[in-house]
């Protein structure tokens, strides 16, 4: 089953996003994400791959599964990933990494219209 119409629309949902916008930053016009998101229409794959790189998801992700009926994990994959390597990070390296991530993100927030 595919699960992309109720995928685009929770996922747009949850990051704040008009239909507007979607299609903005997306390069289709709003109609085109309305038709998606009620399933009267199919999107091409490079639509897919575009509304995936734009909601920061997987095509798996997108397509593959429900996700508002995903569990939040449990853990902070960062972490896992601290733990992988403490043999060769400094808590300065990893207080670094964290500060770049959350540099990005406001960035990439910015960009999506989604400011604080």
């Amino acid at each position: 089953m595919n699960y992309f119409s109720n995928n685009l629309k929770y996922l747009r949902e949850q990051k704040k996003l008009s239909q507007n916008k979607l299609a903005e930053l997306t390069n289709v016009n709003q109609t085109t994400i309305a038709r998606w998101e009620n399933g009267e229409m199919t999107p091409s794959l490079d639509n897919v791959l575009d509304m995936a790189d734009v909601l920061n998801v997987t095509v798996a992700d997108l397509t593959g599964k429900n996700l508002a009926e995903e569990k939040e994990v449990p853990f902070d994959e960062l972490e896992i990933l601290f733990d992988k390597h403490k043999d060769i990070l400094t808590d300065d390296d990893k207080e670094y990494i964290k500060f770049i991530i959350e540099k990005r993100k406001k960035e990439i927030d910015k960009e999506l219209g989604e400011d604080d």
